[in-house]
């Protein structure tokens, strides 16, 4: 009998996967079934460019259906629940069992965790919320700006700072900065999870004027008196308030009991296989891995686990790992950006912003449809000293 692999999830760890799978499956040896609510895949790094009206949103999603490889099944139904242990997931179109399965489910933003929070702020994490940022941008004629993160983890760590530092320069672009005061608030000791990323990026914001609050753990937003107020006992006032919600995990996964704190899923991080659960992997957001929860890690993340994945099919040992590798740019306004590039062992170096940076992530903006969901970019391929240093 056929074997059958699920990938659940549309988003690019999901596409990629099932794509990498039926290319390298022998013929006849599994089913590639991918399971998504909407069966759209949406790119949403270009939530920050539509914020400042560079990009509009219909041009950031695509059907699932149009990057998948024929060989790839799509059933389009919404995961209820996951049983490990029968290996079945229950979803509204009935019931889809597996001999595989991937969980590549992402996050879900968790505004109502904080009081106030989802009346007052805007933020670009959706297409919704991109848009009416955007038209709040529009309409801001100056006065106090916050922005900031309410809740770790979240994803995409670089776009709150992107996010700020566009910001920045789109107001002098405007003639309004002086007429601005802006406030960027952070839950960190620093302004960025990794220290190296903070060290230099820090001082670019002092620079021009931001104002950096670390140590504000965001407590209650009071949208009547337009003011933030932070566990601390900090309190920021606001005309225009832009914060990431806190992040959680999939609601099949909090429901079906397979999350940790936040509903992220216990994996083992060189192998991507869930910890508890010998025939399911992990990719992307839904994973606890101590790495960003960004489309850069589900890429990087990719190619080791379908190569464990075909390994447990065919009942061979998994001697790929994952060494933790992530890339991606981080915009600095005004045309530039700089690089971060990294793994478990490695800290990125940011070298100094400028507008090759910028082209660069410009352009992959661009052929993003025609590269990372289909296989087209590479992912990571180590070395076999490489290997050794990723099971560390």
């Amino acid at each position: 009998m056929t074997k059958r692999v699920v990938v659940l999830g549309g988003g690019v760890g999901g596409t990629l996967v099932a794509n990498l799978l039926v290319k390298k499956l022998r013929p006849g040896e599994a089913e590639v079934v991918l399971i998504d609510e909407d069966a759209q895949h949406v790119y949403q790094p270009g939530f920050l460019y539509v914020a400042f009206g560079q990009k509009q949103p219909a041009n950031l999603t695509r059907p699932v259906r149009s990057l998948l490889d024929r060989r790839v099944r799509i059933l389009t139904a919404k995961a209820q629940r996951i049983d490990p242990t029968a290996q079945v997931i229950a979803t509204d179109h009935g019931d889809v069992h597996y001999d595989e399965l991937v969980v590549a489910t992402g996050s879900h933003l968790a505004p109502d965790e904080i009081p106030g929070l989802k009346e007052a702020t805007h933020h670009f994490y959706t297409a919704e919320g991109a848009q009416a940022l955007h038209e709040a941008l529009k309409q801001f004629r100056g006065g106090h700006v916050v922005v900031g993160v309410a809740g770790v983890p979240y994803k995409c760590p670089p776009a709150p700072l992107e996010f700020v530092l566009m910001l920045d320069a789109e107001l002098r672009a405007k003639g309004l900065r002086d007429k601005t005061e802006i406030h960027f608030v952070s839950p960190l000791p620093r302004v960025f999870p990794i220290e190296t990323v903070a060290v230099k990026v820090a001082p670019i914001m002092e620079s021009r004027g931001i104002q950096i609050h670390t140590f504000f753990n965001v407590e209650s937003v009071d949208p009547k008196r337009r003011e933030v107020v932070s566990l601390e006992g900090e309190t920021v006032p606001y005309d225009l308030l832009v914060l990431i919600p806190p992040h959680r995990g999939a609601k099949v996964v909090i429901d079906s009991g397979l999350g940790e704190a936040g509903g992220w899923i216990s994996t083992d991080r060189r192998t991507l296989k869930a910890t508890a659960h010998p025939r399911m992997f992990v990719v992307g957001d839904a994973t606890n891995l101590p790495i960003s929860k960004s489309g850069s890690a589900a890429h990087f993340e990719a190619d080791a686990l379908v190569a464990n994945l075909i390994a447990d099919l065919r009942n061979e040992s998994q001697e790929h790992k994952y060494n933790g590798k992530i890339m991606c740019f981080l915009e600095t306004g005004a045309g530039k950006a700089t690089l971060l590039d990294f793994d478990y062992n490695h800290p990125p170096q940011p070298p100094e912003p400028n507008r090759m940076y910028h082209w660069q992530k410009a352009l992959f903006n661009q052929f993003y449809w025609w590269t990372v969901p289909q296989g087209r970019l590479p992912g990571e391929k180590q070395t076999k000293e490489q290997q050794e240093k990723a099971g560390d």
